[in-house]
């Protein structure tokens, strides 16, 4: 009898006992529940789910009652074969293919789906996109197609990868099945984007929510290298348990090693530069405890499934919020209290700014490969992506995302590791308008470090802010355990201490008086309308000030909360100079009262 064949309450009960015997399990989490309702009535679904909520699971248990094979596109390898043998070891007849195994896993995955032995096949977006694999799908029926790490497929996401752009004509060519998308983080463009690409309705979102209250989030603000250095060591010494100390740069995260090292620690080092056996031993001592902190770029973590970090430290400024939630969340994926530090100098916004200059294609990138593959290959073979690379001198980056766009509208084609070309004669108008769309992802990357900056600074709950960004709307005003929130509490204890103190009809204390109030103390006396400066954001007014933060309107329209440290009253030339610059922010569309 086929899950098709069963009513709604026999393939309920007979979900049960698969969830106990198989995966040992007595229930399913609320967020799960909603989603493997949904993949078994055949409804296309974008999943929203925290790191450590059980994703795999909503494709792992719908996969043993749908009839057809079950597809899962996954960006991480490594993931991909850990669940594969976490698979096979339960009974489950899963298959992988990817670059990492052999000819002769390879043979014996394809034979096993050729003969209909496979269960679940676990592929790559690469191998999804090649005519030969779709070809061995031919005649097996796809039930389920599951994209993991769905941010990947929208280009306006932080791990914007190619070959995901094929996944949605994929879909077509597979007879449709049901579509199931899986991502830890989506904002709303990425959101529409997903569904778009992947034609999920607006309803078919299932979103179990962002908030972690396991993380404790804190920011500490250095004004010098060396002192960011100190800092990493003080607090990965200070702290129990296994860490991650996320890097930007190779040469930072080298850097961090080195000293952590020298001090003793039991610490390895993992960035795309290193031989991939040596970062696979690297990663494995981690995971199975032989290595107590992971020093790290970006490039160590997507899919990372270890219960039990304490602490993960960022050394470097993020790209964006997205990123950061998506990193630090790799702490506490067993419930338990985790802490979550950002290392933030401005001088290291600077990196990410650098890395955003060479990561999309422009017009001009386009032209260039276009006139390439119209000539000959000066080798005498045809074009690869290296070869293009090499003799453009170009990131491998921008010309791998040019030649996905490229692709998309038919222009090239891909075989193999060959580039064809499809359409000669084009004009350069034509091939810049196809990499228009990037002048606007540009723009909303560097919008995403302005919010990852302004994350930094703030003065108020972090968690509301990541939540106001991630979810649109935070609910609540304060976690009550991030830095922020235990400074403010702190303030409003000694104040309430204070007033309780004073004798009757004695005017309440202010914020000078208070005893350990910090360095607020000094920009108490801000008030509504002040002509304030505010490093890297330039002049603003003040809207609203107490001893806690500062909220800054600027001439943009922007309007943002300081800590009081961060603002500083604008010294101008006198009264004439003040009441110009008032009047100058006041024209960008503020209000100052006289």
């Amino acid at each position: 009898m086929t899950a098709r064949a069963l009513t709604p309450t026999a393939q309920q009960r007979r979900a049960r006992v698969l969830l106990h015997e198989v995966f040992g399990l007595d229930r399913l989490r609320a967020g799960q529940k909603a989603v493997i309702n949904r993949v078994l009535a055949g409804q296309p679904t974008l999943a929203t789910m925290p790191t450590g909520a059980g994703k795999s699971l909503c494709y792992q248990l719908p996969a043993l009652l749908l009839p057809g094979l079950t597809l899962v596109v996954s960006p991480l390898i490594a993931l991909m074969q850990d669940q594969c043998q976490d698979l096979q070891a339960k009974g489950v007849r899963a298959v992988q293919l990817n670059s990492a195994i052999g000819g002769e896993a390879t043979r014996e995955a394809e034979a096993a789906i050729a003969q209909g032995e496979a269960r679940i096949v676990m592929v790559t977006p690469e191998r999804l996109a090649e005519p030969a694999f779709l070809a061995l799908l031919d005649g097996r029926p796809v039930s389920l197609l599951v994209v993991d790490e769905a941010h990947c497929i929208s280009q306006w996401g932080h791990d914007f990868r190619p070959a995901f752009l094929e996944i949605g004509p994929a879909v077509r060519a597979l007879g449709k099945p049901t579509v199931l998308a899986l991502t830890a983080t989506a904002n709303e463009d990425v959101a529409r984007d997903i569904r778009e690409q992947l034609a999920i309705p607006a309803s078919g979102v299932v979103h179990t929510g962002t908030y972690r209250p396991n993380l404790d989030l804190r920011v500490d603000t250095v004004a010098r290298e060396a002192d960011k250095l100190e800092r990493a060591l003080a607090l990965v010494r200070r702290e129990p348990g296994a860490g991650l100390v996320y890097c930007a740069t190779i040469k930072a995260a080298e850097q961090v090693h080195a000293a952590l090292a020298a001090a003793d620690e039991s610490v390895g080092l993992y960035h795309g530069r290193l031989p991939a056996g040596e970062r696979s031993a690297v990663q494995d001592a981690f995971m199975e405890g032989r290595c107590r902190v992971m020093v790290a770029t970006n490039a160590f973590g997507l899919g990372i499934d270890k219960p039990d970090i304490r602490f993960v430290l960022h050394y470097q400024v993020p790209a964006g919020l997205e990123a950061y939630y998506q990193e630090a969340g790799r702490a506490g994926r067993d419930g338990e209290p985790s802490l979550c530090t950002l290392l933030f100098l401005r001088a290291d916004r600077a990196v990410q700014q650098f890395f955003m200059a060479g990561r999309y294609p422009t017009g001009e990138d386009a032209q260039a490969i276009y006139a390439a593959l119209a000539q000959p290959s000066p080798e005498g073979s045809l074009w690869t992506l290296p070869l293009l690379q090499s003799r453009l001198a170009r990131p491998r980056a921008k010309v791998q995302v040019a030649l996905g766009v490229l692709r998309r509208h038919r222009v090239v084609a891909l075989q193999g590791h060959d580039v064809h070309l499809l359409q000669p004669g084009l004009e350069p108008d034509a091939l810049d308008g196809l990499m228009r769309g990037y002048a606007g992802k540009r723009e909303l990357d560097r919008e995403g470090l302005e919010r990852m900056v302004s994350y930094a600074l703030a003065g108020q709950c972090r968690w509301k802010l990541l939540l106001d960004h991630l979810e649109g709307e935070a609910p609540f005003e304060r976690c009550g355990h991030c830095d922020n929130c235990r400074r403010i509490a702190a303030h409003e204890k000694v104040m309430d201490t204070l007033a309780q103190a004073a004798p009757a009809g004695a005017a309440p204390a202010s914020a000078e008086a208070a005893p350990g109030a910090g360095a607020a103390h000094a920009h108490a006396a801000f008030q509504r309308g002040d002509v304030v400066r505010v490093p890297r954001y330039g002049r603003g007014l003040v809207e609203a000030a107490d001893a806690l933060q500062v909220t800054v309107a600027f001439p943009d329209g922007s309007r943002r909360s300081f800590q009081p440290d961060f603002v500083a009253p604008w010294r101008g030339r006198g009264k004439a100079a003040a009441l110009q610059a008032r009047a100058a922010a006041t024209a960008g569309g503020l209000s100052a009262p006289a």
